[in-house]
C-alpha cells in the first residue's frame, strides 16, 4: 500500500480505417523500424475510490474489520494509447469476505473490467468511434496471490476478453485473456533480497534490494485488439517490488508475438521509481517515474555514449534515462487523499504522461495491457 513514506501504487488513412468503417485514423504497424518517440504516448486520467476502506461492514455478521458487502474497489479511466486508441470504463475490485464466527467464505475476490474501446481520429483526437468492448471478470486467490485471467469463465460465465464488433469489411472477433499473475505475497516475513543490474554504455551497474516482493508474470496471454494490428501476446517473467524504497524493477519481463509474418521477443528491464513530493504528508502528492528499457541488450548504447553516466555512482546511473536505448519513460502522477488516521490512501487521482522513445505501437500496447491487469498490486496492495 501507499503511505506517506514509501508505498506502492498503463498520415491519415487514405481510405476508411477497416475495422471501424471511418475515415481519418492513423494506421497501426507492426514493421520493423517503424517507431514512435512521442510524448504522451499513453496519456489520461484515473480516479480511484477505495471503498472497500471507507465503507465499514454494520451487519456484524462479518469478520471484525471487514468492509461491507458489495463495497469494492473503483478505478474509473479515460486512457488514450499512441494517442489512436483510447480505453474508458472502470475496473472494479471486490474483496474476500467472512462469516464473523465460522470464518465461511460470503464472498469471492474478485476483477471486474468494464470498459469501452475506441479508436480516434489523426486530424481530430476529440473525434472517436466505439468499436467494442474490453469486458469480464478474474477471480483473485488470495492464499496464493493468483489472478486467474482465464477462471472467470467457471466462476461466472464471464471471461476477461476483448470483443470488437463487426464493421465494413471486418468481421467481429472476441479473443480471450489467460494464464496467471501472482501478486505480492500476503506473508513479509520471508522476503529475500536481489541484486539488480542493466548496462550503461558499456558499464555495468547494479542495485541491491533487502526485501524484493516479486509479482509475477506465468504464460499469460494478452487478448488481440482492438484492431488487427495489436496481436495476441505471451508474458512472462517479474515486475519486482521494493519495500524500502517504493519502486519497482525487473530484470526482464517477456512480450512474445507474431506480426506480418515474423516472430518477436520483446524483453523490458529497468525501474519504476517510486518519488514523493516534499509536502505529501499535506498535499498527497507522489509518481512514479519510468524508466523501461526495451531489448536493452540488443540495443545497449556505444561505449561513448556512457561518458555523461561515468560520474555517476552505480543507483545513480541504474536510474538514469539512456535516450540511446529504446525506452518507455515520463510519469503517472498521484494526489492522494488518505483514510482518517492511517497511512493508506483513501482515494487517488492518478494522471498518466508517459513518453516512447524508439517504440513500436505494438510495444506499447502490450505494455499498456498487462499494465491494466495489474492495476491491484501497483495501486493498493
Amino acid at each position: 500500500m501507499k503511505s506517506t513514506t514509501f508505498v506502492s501504487r498503463w498520415a491519415p488513412m487514405c481510405a476508411c480505417l477497416a475495422v471501424a468503417g471511418w475515415c481519418g485514423v492513423a494506421p497501426v504497424s507492426a514493421q520493423e523500424g517503424e517507431t514512435l518517440t512521442e510524448d504522451g504516448v499513453i496519456s489520461g486520467t484515473m480516479n480511484i475510490d477505495f471503498k472497500t476502506r471507507t465503507t465499514p461492514d454494520t451487519s456484524g455478521d462479518l469478520a471484525e474489520g471487514s468492509p461491507a458487502k458489495g463495497a469494492q474497489d473503483e478505478y474509473n479511466f479515460a486512457l488514450q494509447v499512441a494517442k489512436t486508441t483510447e480505453f474508458a470504463g472502470s475496473i472494479t475490485r471486490l474483496p474476500n469476505l467472512y462469516s464473523k464466527t465460522l470464518r465461511k467464505l460470503q464472498q469471492s475476490a474478485m476483477l471486474g473490467f468494464h470498459i469501452k474501446l475506441a479508436v480516434m481520429s489523426s486530424r481530430n483526437p476529440s473525434e472517436k468511434k466505439t468499436i467494442g468492448n474490453w469486458v469480464g471478470s478474474v477471480p483473485i486467490n488470495t492464499q496464493t496471490g493468483a489472478y486467474d485471467l482465464a477462471g472467470g469463465k467457471a466462476a461466472n460465465d464471464s471471461p476477461l476478453r476483448i470483443a470488437v464488433e463487426s464493421a465494413g469489411k471486418v468481421a467481429a472477433f472476441t479473443d480471450h485473456f489467460s494464464g496467471r499473475l501472482i501478486g505480492k505475497a500476503e506473508k513479509k516475513e520471508n522476503l529475500a533480497g536481489y541484486t539488480y543490474k542493466r548496462l550503461i554504455g558499456k558499464k555495468t551497474v547494479e542495485v541491491k534490494v533487502a526485501r524484493s516482493d516479486p509479482m509475477r508474470f506465468e504464460n499469460i496471454e494478452l487478448a488481440k485488439g482492438p484492431v488487427d494490428a495489436y496481436p495476441r501476446t505471451t508474458v512472462n517473467g517479474r515486475l519486482d517490488y521494493d519495500y524500502e524504497t517504493g519502486n519497482w524493477l525487473t530484470d526482464g519481463i517477456r512480450f512474445r508475438y507474431s506480426a506480418n509474418g515474423k516472430d518477436f521477443e520483446d524483453i523490458v528491464t529497468g525501474s519504476i521509481r517510486w518519488i514523493e513530493d516534499p509536502n505529501r504528508a499535506t498535499n498527497g502528492k507522489g509518481y512514479y517515474e519510468f524508466n523501461l528499457r526495451f531489448n536493452e541488450e540488443k540495443n545497449k548504447s556505444a561505449g561513448g555514449e556512457s561518458a555523461a553516466f561515468e560520474e555517476m555512482n552505480d543507483e545513480e546511473a541504474f536510474f538514469a534515462i539512456d535516450n540511446a536505448v529504446p525506452a518507455l519513460t515520463g510519469r503517472i502522477n498521484y494526489e492522494d487523499v488518505m483514510v482518517s488516521g492511517k497511512d493508506v490512501p483513501a482515494s487517488s487521482k492518478v494522471t498518466f504522461a508517459l513518453n516512447a522513445n524508439k517504440l513500436t505501437k505494438q510495444q506499447v500496447m502490450n505494455f499498456f495491457k498487462l499494465w491494466m491487469i495489474c492495476a491491484g498490486p501497483t495501486n493498493d496492495e
